[in-house]
């Protein structure tokens, strides 16, 4: 191991013991959903489950707490909550779900472990979206050869995932007229100027931003799909095939498919099992009613909350649930 990888590792473990909350803080609540603080969408959503579970459950207060890394990745913090019992679930990407419990990724070699994770169910998906201006003839993921691309800035998650798709398509850059490397925040003006003419994205749909990117652009989202991808989801257990909803924006007239990472409710085998199988039974049993506190939950099914993206294994209170109600 290089020495700057063993200064990441020991530094993640010197934040990781302290990542950890007074108890008299835990006991304000019954129970504590923690999400990101820069998560902004999660934490509306980790409202909405509070609102449920109230509904639902006589007698029990539930809060959502915003959880701030520091110097470590939001979701590895929140991760950390969950396993210590500073919070009894979490709202965590399933790309950082799979790394804790499989020990892959970032977290490859750190000491401490996460084996006392225990899935619940996941959630709305956050979507690899190709967006494209409507000249510019892309219709697919595979009319981006000869095009000219932002494939984003190093480092930032939707790079990550372009670099994937990159490498399963077996293209290079030298398959795009032209690759830039601009963040998020500069692509805009980039794609609506026509120095690039499609973009990538990662959102949880849909997403004001943007709605108002493709009205203002005259742009579109673009079906990523075919062997490549197909080849890319089978290899990676935390990315599952999304639907965005033609009802999401305005001037799609079908849905169309990519594929995303799921954001999981993540607990721990400490928490009891008749709790877990009540928070489970307090969504699953009013879903209709749950979809339609937040848009990004619209297009939840109970067929994906059950499967996509859970590496860590089904907590058993929530088995108990789902064998009563026949779905295992």
């Amino acid at each position: 191991m290089g020495h700057r990888t063993a200064t990441i590792i020991w530094g993640l473990s010197v934040i990781l013991a302290g990542l950890v909350l007074p108890p008299s803080r835990i006991q304000a609540a019954d129970i504590f959903i923690g999400a990101g603080s820069r998560a902004q969408v999660d934490f509306d959503v980790a409202r909405a489950l509070c609102r449920q579970i109230i509904r639902a459950i006589d007698n029990l207060t539930c809060e959502v707490e915003r959880i701030e890394g520091g110097d470590a990745p939001e979701p590895l913090a929140v991760l950390s909550d969950v396993r210590t019992g500073a919070i009894e679930t979490g709202l965590v990407p399933a790309d950082w779900q799979y790394y804790a419990v499989r020990k892959a990724g970032p977290l490859a070699f750190l000491e401490i472990g996460f084996d006392s994770l225990r899935s619940l169910f996941s959630l709305h998906s956050e979507a690899f979206t190709i967006v494209a201006r409507r000249d510019s003839g892309i219709d697919s993921l595979e009319d981006l050869a000869g095009k000219r691309i932002n494939i984003g800035n190093p480092g930032s998650r939707q790079r990550t995932l372009m670099d994937m798709v990159i490498q399963a398509q077996g293209w290079t850059r030298d398959t795009f007229r032209l690759v830039e490397e601009l963040p998020a925040s500069e692509q805009s003006l980039a794609l609506c100027h026509d120095r690039v003419q499609a973009i990538v994205v990662l959102a949880a749909h849909p997403d004001p931003a943007l709605a108002k990117l493709m009205k203002r652009c005259d742009a579109r989202i673009v079906d990523v799909a075919g062997a490549g991808i197909d080849r890319l989801l089978a290899a990676n257990e935390f990315l599952a095939t999304t639907y965005i909803s033609q009802r999401r924006y305005e001037g799609m007239r079908r849905p169309t498919r990519t594929f995303g990472i799921a954001v999981t409710v993540t607990g721990s085998m400490d928490m009891a099992d008749d709790q877990a199988y009540a928070l489970v039974a307090a969504i699953f049993d009013n879903l209709d009613r749950f979809k339609q506190l937040h848009p990004v939950l619209g297009t939840l099914t109970p067929e994906g909350m059950l499967k996509d993206g859970l590496s860590a294994p089904l907590h058993p209170g929530a088995v108990r649930y789902f064998r009563d109600r026949g779905m295992m």
